[in-house]
């Protein structure tokens, strides 16, 4: 039987998902090495904090807390300037970024390169379901994947044309979407945390969207931003 620092060596070394090194141990008959620690928990009082006050930093592009089911923990206020319209059942806790973002009634008919996100956002979850070997994400995933393509968000619909300067960027694949009638353009990054010694932070992630071009950035700044939100 391999010794319990070994399957931790073998883990790391094979960047194994802190969740599944639980699970290795338990296999292999040791007690799990991570705790799992609910973000609402008082140990988590430091880690919540500091998310605040990067999601503050944030401003005025919006940005959101994930966990690894991809349901939404926390948001900025920019990030209510982009759910005008959502079906509300969609907006009831915990709220899901896949499902708001893919479903026909959520953002999916103002998303004017829809094609484009959903085959990244649906790669995006299956490389997240590869390694986690989770049921709960491929029912997910399986889900979404079954969700109709709205006419309206039709790249070809003449209302929604691209001008030359919102054209697919070849550095990296922007979110085209309809945001109180204006049409604005984001690229997306995700942050996470470096070595981290509990389930729950290795599988927070924080994404912010970044003004694609110049008219977008100027248009975050005049959105409304009603009171913040947290949700789950």
């Amino acid at each position: 039987m391999p010794s319990r620092a070994m399957v931790l060596r073998l883990a790391e070394h094979l960047d194994v998902p802190v969740r599944d090194r639980n699970t290795l141990l338990v296999a292999a008959g040791y007690a799990p090495a991570y705790p799992e620690t609910p973000l609402d928990d008082p140990a988590m009082a430091t880690v919540r904090g500091g998310l605040v006050r990067l999601l503050d930093a944030c401003e005025p592009n919006p940005a959101l807390v994930l966990d690894g089911q991809f349901d939404v923990l926390m948001t900025n206020e920019p990030v209510l300037a982009l759910l005008d319209g959502v079906a509300p059942e969609l907006l009831r806790p915990p709220i899901n970024v896949m499902r708001l973002a893919l479903h026909p009634l959520g953002l999916a008919p103002r998303i004017v390169n829809l094609a484009e996100w959903r085959a990244h956002l649906l790669e995006r979850m299956h490389r997240n379901m590869i390694p986690r070997g989770s049921s709960a994400l491929r029912a997910l995933y399986e889900e979404v994947a079954a969700y109709s393509v709205p006419d309206s968000a039709r790249a070809d619909d003449p209302t929604t044309e691209l001008s030359p300067a919102q054209a697919p960027s070849a550095l990296a694949l922007p979110l085209h979407i309809l945001v109180h009638g204006q049409l604005l353009s984001f690229v997306s990054t995700m942050t996470t945390f470096n070595t981290p010694m509990d389930v729950t932070v290795s599988e927070l992630a924080i994404e912010m969207f970044l003004p694609a071009d110049p008219r977008t950035a100027a248009a975050l700044t005049h959105l409304g931003q009603p009171d913040a939100v947290q949700a789950g």
